[in-house]
């Protein structure tokens, strides 16, 4: 059985299931935000505002950056293993799209249900 840094020990399969479920969390995010700026052609901040004061979309969108975090992870780890051989560059490759992928998530959760003031 091949283990993966990934996935803390477990199987390759866990890899394809987190990349199959992040795939449909943000498919389903990406059709919903397509039909938001469809059905409101006219969007303005205040509509805009509104939608994303709801705890729901609130916690959707949240579901769709852990989705995103995860996917991009896998991936990245993926390429890298497969294209970079040094160890110590795929290291710190690595160690670098983790950290960027850390901050991009923090700030989108700061952005999310940060203070308003």
């Amino acid at each position: 059985m091949v283990t993966s840094v990934t996935n803390f020990g477990r199987s390759g399969a866990y890899d394809w299931m987190v990349q199959r479920v992040s795939s449909i969390v943000l498919a389903l995010y990406f059709a919903f935000m397509l039909g938001v700026f469809v059905f409101n052609p006219s969007m303005d901040y205040a509509t805009w505002s509104a939608l994303f004061s709801k705890t729901w979309m609130r916690i959707f969108t949240l579901a769709a950056l852990v989705a995103l975090a995860a996917h991009a992870w896998v991936g990245l780890w993926t390429v890298t293993t497969d294209y970079l051989k040094n160890g110590a560059v795929r290291f710190l490759v690595q160690a670098l799209c983790g950290l960027v992928m850390f901050v991009y998530f923090v700030w989108g959760v700061e952005v999310l249900w940060g203070l308003n003031g």
